[in-house]
């Protein structure tokens, strides 16, 4: 599994997977949207898994949380309960805390190598 390609592929799967659950969102499916937060979330956790010992992992956690949060909001909105939807800002803001230290670590390597 720490062949590049491998991952690139499981990527590839999960994206195929984040775009059905958005489009049974968009589309208002609520029972296939609400099945496709199982694999769509179980892929982004396994990402983050294999990549734990690299600094993609913290863009994968970011990820990770991004979905959790999308997928909240979708059933939110699928079950009238849009007044909590707000709650889906707290891992947004995780997400982007998680980007925003990948990048601080890319930084302090480029210092150090310049």
């Amino acid at each position: 599994m720490k062949n590049n390609l491998s991952i690139r592929k499981i990527e590839n799967l999960h994206i195929v997977l984040w775009l059905l659950k958005d489009t049974c969102w968009l589309m208002e499916w609520k029972v296939p949207g609400i099945i496709m937060i199982t694999p769509t979330v179980s892929f982004a956790f396994f990402i983050t898994y294999i990549t734990r010992k690299t600094d993609d992992v913290y863009i994968n956690i970011a990820i990770s949380f991004w979905i959790v949060a999308n997928a909240y909001w979708m059933c939110c909105e699928f079950f009238n309960h849009v007044e909590y939807k707000f709650y889906a800002g707290i891992p947004f803001a995780f997400g982007l805390a998680s980007t925003a230290y990948f990048y601080f670590l890319k930084w302090k390597k480029n210092e150090h190598h310049s």
